[in-house]
């Protein structure tokens, strides 16, 4: 039975990627909880979730179409050194203004004398992702 838009579940995960590493874990935290129909997590999470009775464990693999999207080529962008402060270092997330006012988020990826390259694309975009789950609560909505 699933669970209807509306309710909040609590869950535990561990989500790996096709080579075994961890990218991130309820693990010595509180279980992620969220609203089924809310668009708080991925799609597939979600409705993975969902079918789920309280207690109840599971592994899902979302391929990357269904999670974080694939990459484009297009989200790397070389921005002039003058516009960062100071030189940021390789890896590092960096938050930009753009032009409408939004804030974005994007990776360096390279560093030169003259210009900064920063990746766009989700740290996550075009990996599939296989999560453990244990749905540890579900409160009814009202």
């Amino acid at each position: 039975m699933a669970h209807p838009d509306g309710t909040t579940v609590r869950v535990h995960y561990r989500g790996t990627l096709d080579d075994g590493s961890e990218f991130d874990s309820s693990t010595g935290r509180d279980p992620l909880e969220f609203t089924i129909g809310a668009g708080q997590v991925i799609a597939g999470f979600e409705q993975a979730v969902a079918g789920l009775a309280a207690g109840e464990k599971t592994q899902i693999r979302i391929e990357a179409e269904d999670a974080y999207g694939e990459r484009f080529a297009d989200a790397i962008q070389r921005l002039p050194m003058e516009a960062f402060a100071e030189e940021p270092p390789l890896e590092a997330m960096v938050q930009l203004q753009a032009p409408d006012g939004r804030m974005m988020v994007a990776t360096v990826t390279d560093v030169t004398e003259e210009t900064v390259e920063l990746d766009f694309n989700h740290p996550l975009a075009g990996q599939a992702l296989t999560f453990d789950l244990e749905l540890v609560d579900v409160i009814a909505p009202e």
